[in-house]
């Protein structure tokens, strides 16, 4: 079994899919290694087993699949749903997400397991807006916690070590609309001088290039429309980009047929937030991926220094793209002060790839930056500790509620190890 890209073949001896609580206790308990699988949207080993895989997406764990406490609007939701399928019920009961993930086809657990993030200045990672989730420990015993209890920031963005999350309780706001408006040709000049400007002026907004260009390829702006009223950022146009005079894919000459609809015309958050429809294929498939986060006060720095990095970057780019992400008090999350992202949408050449990152690994991590847990690096495993204050506080609660290492494996083992 493969993962989505198709670039990591699981080690798991065999994949289960239970129906009932009872099912996965039985699988739990029984087996001496297990991890769960969500979408399979990651692209490094962080999700894989020697053991037995579970899969949730047919899960039923008695409660209906989503449920909204009316007086507080948090939404309780099975583990397995996918973010797209969430948002458009958490819709039709006029509630909504701050944020989504430029896929809305990942799943819930899986995302907030690897802290998953969209973007906004104001908004923080999907992991941000948990308040509460339910996990099955090793022994099959359903563990409850909620946002206040001592070990609650641990368990969050947890890697799967600590056990299979069985539900998630989420954070919500009443719906909203959103509008996206595309610019090109932003100089770089302009970003360089006015990256957080650009970044913050819109609720959510990502900068698409390949670093080698001549000008920054796009700004994609998505704004909130309150009472039917909104206007497109008038920021990129004063600094020199141009309205997109047609719909725009992050990929440079891709059809965006796949994207959600631009054009400033207003729609529901959860048809406007993420980059991709839900009905359709994700990006190309064919493509590997690398992420960075770095504090806001070295944005400008980053930019700088992976500009100078073009010639090198920009021959295996598919795109790059530019975020922000708000800042959390979650022991692993890469997120921890106001952030920025720096993604990288890769050709499938893992060879060439491996090559380059230790080059931009170097510019990146004097700056603070930590990699994505769910996305490709080649920063040792026995150095990714050292950049979370909190992780030994995490390998204490994973030995405490995992004592025989049941939810260990793929890189997640070797970062555990004793």
């Amino acid at each position: 079994m493969k993962n989505w890209a198709a670039n990591l073949t699981y080690s798991s001896a065999r994949i289960e899919r239970p129906r009932t609580l009872a099912e996965l206790a039985g699988i739990v308990a029984g087996e001496p290694r297990v991890r769960a699988l969500g979408s399979r949207h990651s692209f490094c080993d962080v999700a894989d087993t020697k053991g037995v895989h579970v899969q949730l997406d047919l899960l039923d764990d008695g409660r209906p699949a989503l449920e909204v406490d009316p007086a507080t609007g948090v939404a309780s939701v099975r583990a397995g749903l996918r973010y797209g399928e969430v948002a458009a019920d958490l819709h039709a009961r006029g509630r909504a997400l701050t944020a989504m993930a430029s896929l809305p086809h990942i799943s819930v657990a899986g995302a907030v397991a690897t802290g998953t993030h969209g973007s906004g200045d104001g908004t923080r990672s999907l992991a941000g807006d948990v308040v509460g989730l339910e996990l099955m420990t090793a022994s099959g015993a359903v563990l409850t916690l909620r946002r206040g209890d001592a070990d609650f920031p641990g368990s969050v963005v947890a890697l799967g070590a600590l056990g299979v999350v069985t539900r998630v309780e989420l954070a919500t706001v009443p719906a909203f609309d959103v509008r996206q408006d595309v610019f090109t040709g932003l100089p770089w000049d302009a970003l360089f001088d006015n990256l957080d400007a650009v970044l913050g002026s819109a609720y959510s907004v990502s900068i698409f290039t390949s670093w080698f260009e001549p000008d920054v390829r796009l700004v994609w702006c998505k704004s909130r429309v309150d009472d039917g009223a909104g206007a497109a950022p008038a920021l990129p146009v004063e600094l020199g980009a141009a309205p997109a005079t047609r719909p725009m894919h992050p990929l440079p000459d891709v059809d965006a047929a796949a994207c959600t609809e631009q054009g400033g015309v207003p729609g529901p958050w959860f048809e406007r937030l993420p980059h991709f429809r839900l009905d359709f294929t994700p990006s190309l498939g064919e493509e590997l991926q690398s992420e960075y986060l770095l504090p806001r006060a070295a944005g400008a720095d980053a930019v700088r220094a992976l500009r100078a990095l073009g010639d090198r970057l920009g021959p295996l780019l598919l795109t790059s793209e530019i975020r922000t992400v708000a800042g959390d008090d979650l022991w692993l999350s890469t997120a921890p002060g106001d952030s920025l992202a720096f993604h990288f949408t890769w050709r499938q050449d893992w060879p060439a790839v491996r090559a380059v990152l230790p080059e931009l690994e170097a510019a990146l991590l004097p700056l603070g930056a930590r990699p994505h847990w769910g996305k490709l690096f080649t920063v040792p495993v026995a150095d990714l500790p050292g950049l979370y204050p909190r992780f030994g506080d995490f390998a204490e609660l994973a030995a405490r509620l995992d004592p025989t290492g049941k939810f260990r494996g793929g890189y997640v083992e070797a970062l555990l190890a004793p």
